[in-house]
């Protein structure tokens, strides 16, 4: 591993020590089914099952339990189409400070209510004619608050890599682990997770064809910005990398695969018809990939994170053409 890099083995293991009690341990899923239908050995962490309904509450609590008291008595702010909103709101609330969450006008209904409902106060936007970090940023500096950013921050970074920790802890050694991709985050920690651990493992990136910023940014050797994207996966809608995100995954990712909004819903019905839980879209893509045969030569044994569950009946009914 390159001592360089802004996120360590050594802080995601800190992060498992300060989220300990704190966070869930998601269970790690296998089906003779889908073992049978992709011919390899599949173990899938669930943090749909995890507080907030998504992996995202390891970072923003890893990031928020780090402040200084003095800033906690400020508050905080962050911006997010939804997961990472709430897992801010809850850490706020575990923490006792307020939060100031700027959405998206168009997020799901079902994430704006939830992250209210943790007590955050919710600013909205046109995500598609405004930028959303400049507006965080402004509005954190106006209110004198901590700006918790969704995925582009050492301390986030490293709580998202406890996911993959645990899941190596119950399945040892992988030949390939999986993992959605929007702002890269998640894959940045688990990537570092990953390659300290079992260096030989193969890290496969999932994005939607319509947001596929990060492997175009892989190939070019550079962070390359396309237009929001318009996808089912709302929470991989994103238009470029992250900075810090970029430079972990550019040297320890292996590989993004593509699935197409078809590919996604197939595999969010066979999640709730064979492995009998519930994903949303953004969760469903790294099984997607595997289903759909994206990740060319799959290996014999497959991790795959299924990142969240946060989606509503009348939504989850409506892709399901239920």
């Amino acid at each position: 591993m390159p001592a360089d890099l802004p996120v360590t083995f050594d802080d995601v293991r800190e992060a498992a020590t300060r989220l300990k009690g704190i966070a869930h341990r998601t269970p790690v899923l296998t089906s003779r089914t889908l073992n049978s239908l992709v011919e390899a050995e599949v173990f899938i962490k669930c943090e749909n099952f995890q507080r907030a309904g998504a992996f995202k509450f390891r970072g923003a609590y890893n990031a928020v339990a780090q402040l200084p008291p003095e800033q906690l008595a400020k508050g905080i702010a962050a911006y997010s189409s939804g997961n990472h909103a709430q897992a801010t709101a809850l850490a706020a609330r575990e923490l006792g400070t307020r939060v100031v969450v700027l959405m998206p006008e168009d997020a799901p209904r079902s994430k704006r209510e939830a992250t209210a409902g943790y007590g955050a106060e919710v600013v909205t936007y046109d995500r598609y004619n405004q930028d959303r970090t400049a507006l965080g940023q402004a509005l954190a500096e106006d209110r004198g608050l901590a700006l918790i950013p969704p995925y582009d921050h050492p301390h986030v970074i490293a709580g998202q890599g406890t996911a993959a920790l645990e899941l190596f802890e119950e399945t040892g050694e992988l030949d390939a682990l999986l993992v959605p991709v929007g702002g890269g985050g998640l894959i940045a920690g688990s990537a570092t997770t990953a390659k300290t651990l079992h260096p030989g493992i193969r890290v496969v990136g999932v994005e939607p064809m319509d947001a596929d910023d990060t492997k175009r940014s892989l190939e070019a050797g550079e962070r390359i910005e396309i237009p929001v994207p318009r996808t089912i996966a709302d929470g991989q809608a994103v238009s470029t990398p992250g900075e810090i995100t970029f430079v972990v995954n550019q040297l320890l990712v292996d590989d993004i695969a593509l699935v197409s909004d078809d590919d996604i819903r197939d595999a969010m019905r066979f999640a709730f018809e064979r492995l009998k839980i519930v994903l949303e879209p953004s969760g469903a893509t790294a099984l997607a990939a595997l289903i759909a045969g994206r990740v060319p030569n799959p290996p014999r044994r497959i991790g795959l994170i299924a990142s969240g569950g946060n989606i509503d009946s009348r939504r989850f009914a409506q892709l399901m053409g239920f």
